[in-house]
């Protein structure tokens, strides 16, 4: 329930929106990992292959205002005071940009966050399923909290379309 809370509070953290007293006070006490899809992309870009090795140009990257959104959800969970012991991202270069310019020092890159879509087997998005479900299970650093950057299927494929 709090993964869903997390999720759909986004847009809220990014427009600079308060959030619920108890939410930021849950938070600050740490245990949680909250999910984000990595920032806004360059829409002609779409088409591009997103399971390329990273940083390749033809991928799609962040666009102004994806990188803007990354900054402003960092600073927002650092004013209110929100612990972040580690991020971990897809390897994909945009959800690595996306974690690096919420400003939480290093990020970890794991294949198991790389998107999912119709270029993997069904059993290859299947097992990226499995892999967010059981890192967003996976207990925090005590007094803290873990960033996962990933992409819009695999969030689907985790958790399904309801929350």
């Amino acid at each position: 329930a709090m993964l869903c809370a997390l999720l759909s509070l986004v847009p809220v953290i990014a427009r600079g929106e308060p959030l619920p007293a108890e939410l930021i006070g849950r938070l600050r006490s740490g245990g949680y990992v909250i999910v984000f899809r990595h920032g806004a992309t360059v829409s002609v870009q779409a088409k591009a292959d997103s399971m390329s090795r990273p940083n390749v140009p033809a991928q799609r990257q962040l666009n102004e205002e994806g990188r803007a959104q990354a900054s402003s959800i960092g600073d927002a969970l650092r004013v209110l005071k929100i612990p972040v012991a580690r991020v971990l991202t897809s390897t994909v270069q945009r959800a690595v940009d996306t974690g690096k310019l919420l400003g939480f020092g290093d990020v970890s890159a794991t294949g198991d966050l790389a998107e999912s879509g119709t270029e993997s087997s069904a059993e290859d998005n299947d097992r990226r399923a499995q892999a967010l479900r059981k890192l967003v299970a996976a207990r925090p650093p005590a007094g803290s909290n873990v960033v996962l950057v990933s992409h819009k299927p695999n969030i689907v494929d985790a958790f399904g379309t309801d929350r």
